[in-house]
């Protein structure tokens, strides 16, 4: 597979997973961004933890889309991630969710 081939593979996978989140995100109801995925989840709790002086976050969610191509599947009963770095919770409003036609 050349380098070429490989990166025609990865812009149709990225065009993949734009359409999917495309079609699902009118079905949940908070946009969760950590240091390394986007989720969509209809359920959010956040909590600030501290461990021998350290603090992290602790980030549930119920309902989940992961946005990651390189899944087999994206979507996830529960998740939950524990982070060192921001975490961003957005709650979607209808409009929100309007996204450009085809």
């Amino acid at each position: 597979m050349s380098t070429e081939d490989l990166e025609r593979y990865e812009a149709e996978m990225e065009l993949t997973l734009y359409r999917e989140y495309r079609d699902v995100v009118g079905i949940f109801k908070y946009v969760v961004e950590t240091d390394r995925r986007f989720y969509l989840c209809n359920a959010v709790d956040v909590k600030a933890r501290t461990e021998a002086g350290e603090v992290f976050f602790e980030v549930s969610m119920t309902d989940c889309w992961v946005w990651d191509m390189y899944r087999p599947a994206r979507f996830a009963k529960g998740v939950k991630v524990l982070t060192f770095k921001d975490v961003n919770v957005e709650e979607l409003n209808p409009s929100d969710m309007d996204l450009p036609e085809k």
